[in-house]
């Protein structure tokens, strides 16, 4: 098991898009008669731009839960506004780019692992066979793999939480939202949604986290904001938050008696001893513990609960500089139109500069006819194909399964 270097993975800055924008934001719950009984969320406001990691901090009741169901568009805000990717969170085409993981795991108990991420898979339209990958990829990666036939019912709330990440992943969201995501997790799963949530950043994606675990939250988040009474109290940068002005911490070897006490008495000369603390530093007990398992697991120690140090799924690893989708028609295009130059012996000849202009530029026209086809496509009514319609049946098939499932017990 491999730990994970935060602070070099954290040095991945974040780009200037905003991605979330909260102005004014407030929420008041009322009474029967319409009467004002709390106001939850109170003039907040914050941005979240791509590619951060963004945190949610604040005691219980104090508005973070209330903010996310507003973002999410399962509560309307009473007063002031909010955008997600620049339309309103009622868009569904912006719903599509989301990912969201509960504070509570909400799930049909008496589907299993595999059928979960198959009925979740399905309102988004999958490929089936990219969703049977994504749904295998995430199993191995939550640690579900030996469990996914049995009930979900049946789970400790760790494992649920677990469950719960992976359908929250499996549309490859643009924006992740995780309202306490390691609630009920060991340790060792706590590190792995950690490890999980910097890939997720170092991939370009935008996540939002909300967490009463302090420690998750400053391995790695690059701005909080933390509530209170449901207004933000601080936010900024973690640097800002934390950092002390007030003291300097100098860590050096060990020494010997003698150039121990010669450090001592310049540093004397300068500070009163009552401020000085001398100490030897401790590991992480994190680290610690993680490093216990690892030694478990290479000793092939068994368990029958979630198993631990597998990779992220292999669609939301990453590999290197994202591309828009564009971008990436145009490089195969180019490629292809290369490939094309390349001479009957199997080596490439020698393209002039003038030439290789001309094939990106008749890569971009073909481009830009296919996107006028798309959009052309789009705008006419067409039947729904018969790919859909199976996915449709087999869907209906699932539901009629759960209502006699449920209608039994």
């Amino acid at each position: 098991m491999e730990i994970a270097n935060y602070e070099e993975i954290n040095e991945l800055a974040a780009t200037d898009e905003v991605i979330v924008q909260v102005q004014g934001l407030e929420k008041i719950f009322r009474d029967f008669w319409g009467r004002p009984k709390a106001k939850a969320v109170n003039g907040v406001e914050f941005e979240v731009r791509s590619g951060e990691v963004f945190g949610l901090l604040g005691p219980n009741g104090s508005g973070k839960s209330t903010t996310i169901k507003m973002l999410l568009g399962l509560l309307r805000p009473s007063k002031g506004f909010i955008k997600i990717f620049d339309q309103s969170p009622d868009d569904v085409k912006t719903k599509e780019r989301i990912g969201y993981l509960p504070e509570e795991s909400y799930l049909y108990r008496y589907l299993n692992s595999k059928e979960t991420l198959d009925f979740f898979g399905g309102l988004f339209a999958l490929d089936p066979k990219e969703k049977a990958k994504r749904e295998e990829q995430l199993l191995e990666m939550v640690g579900l793999t030996a469990n996914q036939f049995r009930p979900v019912g049946e789970f400790s709330k760790g494992m649920q939480r677990r469950i719960g990440l992976a359908q929250a992943l499996i549309n490859d969201p643009d924006l992740v939202v995780l309202d306490e995501p390691t609630s009920g997790l060991d340790p060792v799963g706590c590190r792995e949604i950690k490890d999980l949530i910097l890939n997720l950043k170092a991939r370009g994606k935008t996540i939002i986290l909300s967490s009463h675990l302090l420690a998750d939250v400053e391995d790695v988040c690059d701005r909080a904001v933390i509530y209170y009474g449901g207004k933000i109290q601080q936010y900024g940068t973690l640097d800002e938050l934390l950092t002390e002005r007030d003291s300097t911490r100098v860590t050096f070897p060990s020494l010997t008696g003698s150039a121990k006490e010669e450090v001592m008495n310049v540093l004397k000369k300068h500070v009163k001893e009552e401020d000085l603390r001398v100490d030897n530093p401790t590991q992480n007990l994190e680290s610690f513990f993680l490093k216990v398992v690892e030694n478990a697991v290479s000793k092939d120690e068994t368990t029958s609960g979630a198993t631990s140090g597998h990779e992220v799924a292999e669609f939301l690893r990453s590999e290197g500089p994202i591309q828009s989708q564009a971008d990436r028609m145009l490089d195969r295009l180019a490629s292809t139109e290369k490939e094309d130059a390349t001479d009957s012996s199997g080596e490439e000849s020698e393209m002039p500069a003038v030439e290789e202009v001309l094939v990106t530029e008749k890569a971009e026209a073909q481009l830009d006819r296919l996107t006028t086809a798309e959009q052309n496509v789009q705008s006419e009514p067409r039947a729904e194909p018969s790919e859909k319609e199976s996915q449709k049946a087999d869907l209906d098939k699932a539901d009629k399964k759960l209502d006699d499932l449920l209608g039994g017990g």
